[in-house]
């Protein structure tokens, strides 16, 4: 006996299916941009940049869900920076460079310190220093 309703099809037709990944988590539709593995054996989470393909037990991400990735307690998260992707800089980095700016900004100070540094005058173009931040005098002075 033949079908009424004639040969089976597809639920979903194949020129609709979108070749862009999309995020993994449950009602998100957003396209992946980050992609999450988990390492149990060093209760580690890494979250780095869209493999070139999906694997079964990797997660793929849309950027508001990988900002928002949060791991179980005692795990750490490992975000690997993706190399065309610029680097923001951490907070110590912008208060670091702010404080440069400041020593540098004050040319009679300098001026005191580097006429009187010991270790300054193994290298004559250290001014000053802070930390891990030197201040050097440019070779045209």
């Amino acid at each position: 006996m033949e079908s009424r309703r004639g040969p089976l099809k597809s639920a979903v037709p194949s020129n609709i299916v979108s070749p862009v990944r999309r995020c993994s988590r449950t009602a998100c539709g957003r396209p992946a941009v980050a992609t999450l593995t988990y390492v149990y054996a060093d209760s580690t989470a890494v979250l780095g940049p869209l493999a070139t393909y999906a694997e079964p037990h990797c997660y793929d991400l849309c950027a508001e869900h990988s900002e928002r990735l949060t791991a179980p307690r005692g795990w750490e998260v490992v975000r690997l920076l993706d190399g065309s992707a610029p680097a923001r800089p951490s907070g110590d980095d912008l208060e670091a460079l702010a404080n440069a700016v400041r020593e540098a900004a004050r040319p009679q100070e300098r001026a005191a310190e580097a006429g009187g540094g010991g270790s300054r005058a193994a290298d004559p173009m250290e001014v000053a220093r802070r930390g891990h931040l030197r201040v050097l005098r440019s070779p045209d002075n």
